[in-house]
């Protein structure tokens, strides 16, 4: 028996058959809006049940409650707003009750929006209860900032899914569920990463496949920062490192195309719920989880979980301390686990690791696996 989704029932706004042929030519009557790369995948991520228990975009009451209170109308945990926002003159040539057309950023029609409300919210308000922070250096503050004045909320009726890259590894939550049961495993624990992964990132995995069936490495893939590493080196580097030193039987790669909002603390919330909606039952929750910057302290996605009762999340977390190489122990450890000090460590910063790459130089073994560093030693060198 699967974990159940979050509310209970796996959302699935994907139309088919008849009823998409029907949608299909209606669409082509209706008002139109056009949607950027970001709203696009969160429609994907409603169509498929990714945000179950969403339907549609949210309204301002469920915004507000999400808000305030880190909860939706219906007492579900949630904490960052799912919003589709217009321009003025947009939203005044729409009107309640109607239906509105959205073409996404690759000019092909993908929904039909039921139109139930219009408001408006103070920018800055969203960014600061979401973010903790209204400072436009924040990606995700920068984001919001740049949003139209008028919010949409209604139900979606999905017409086209959205491909990605590696669209093969691309499974939807019903596929997933189905997988893990093909396997057997009844305690699926997902890892969350948007690089590639090293080995304080194989430690924690490994761990928490001591207690668990199988892992679910599910790296993000849908907007990041222009910074981060391209998807199509990460992903080389994921096949690469399960080829090498993962079990077949208890491991899985699939690939989570949600936007990464740098949430922190909240978006660490998010990723749990997204990944029990995609069936897994443990979710590790690690060091600056979904951080950038200064904004978040290193455990405050620890933290966060204190506000939910037991159980109410429906996922159980796992929290990692920081990961390292003890060169006393003569293996990985954390703080929980390793008696000596920072000297005995191995821990190289990212910029220290970049400039290693771009020169050719491999990073030590006890940072990252050869294979891997190969890989991204040919990406750093392709780059300068």
């Amino acid at each position: 028996m699967s974990i159940a989704p979050h509310g209970g029932e796996l959302v699935d706004r994907l139309l088919t058959g008849a009823a998409l042929e029907e949608a299909k030519t209606k669409a082509a009557t209706l008002p139109k809006i056009t949607v950027d790369t970001y709203a696009a995948f969160d429609i994907d991520c409603i169509a498929k049940g990714m945000f179950s228990p969403l339907t549609g975009f949210m309204n301002e009451a469920d915004t507000r409650r999400v808000l305030d209170t880190m909860y939706l109308r219906d007492g579900l945990p949630w904490t960052i707003p799912i919003l589709l926002a217009v321009s003025q003159e947009q939203g005044d040539a729409l009107e309640i009750g109607s239906q509105v057309a959205i073409e996404d950023d690759e000019g092909d029609i993908v929904a039909i929006l039921n139109l139930a409300e219009k408001f408006s919210m103070d920018h800055a308000e969203i960014a600061e209860k979401v973010y903790g922070t209204t400072d436009d250096a924040h990606p995700g503050v920068a984001y919001t900032t740049s949003l139209g004045p008028v919010f949409l909320s209604g139900d979606l009726d999905v017409l086209k899914a959205r491909e990605i890259e590696f669209q093969d590894y691309n499974l939807p939550p019903k596929e997933t569920r189905a997988a893990f049961e093909a396997k057997g495993w009844k305690r699926i624990v997902a890892f969350q990463t948007r690089n590639p992964v090293h080995r304080a990132h194989e430690y924690l995995q490994k761990s928490a496949m001591e207690i668990c069936d199988g892992l679910l490495l599910h790296p993000l893939m849908g907007t990041t920062k222009q910074d981060d590493i391209p998807g199509n080196v990460r992903m080389e580097c994921y096949t690469t490192i399960l080829e090498h030193y993962y079990p077949d039987s208890h491991v899985m790669l699939s690939l989570m195309p949600v936007n990464m909002r740098y949430a922190g603390p909240k978006e660490a919330i998010m990723h749990a719920i997204i990944r029990k909606n995609y069936g897994c039952t443990h979710f590790i929750v690690g060091r600056d989880h979904a951080g950038v910057g200064k904004y978040y302290g290193t455990y405050d996605a620890h933290a966060i979980f204190e506000n939910f009762q037991p159980g109410e999340m429906g996922i159980t977390p796992l929290f990692f301390d920081h990961a390292f190489f003890c060169k006393a122990c003569g293996n990985m450890a954390s703080i929980k686990t390793c008696p000596h000090g920072n000297e005995e460590h191995v821990f190289l910063s990212g910029t220290k690791v970049r400039e290693m790459l771009g020169k050719g130089e491999m990073p030590p073994a006890e940072f990252t696996r050869p294979e891997v560093a190969k890989v991204l030693i040919e990406w750093a060198q392709s780059e300068n």
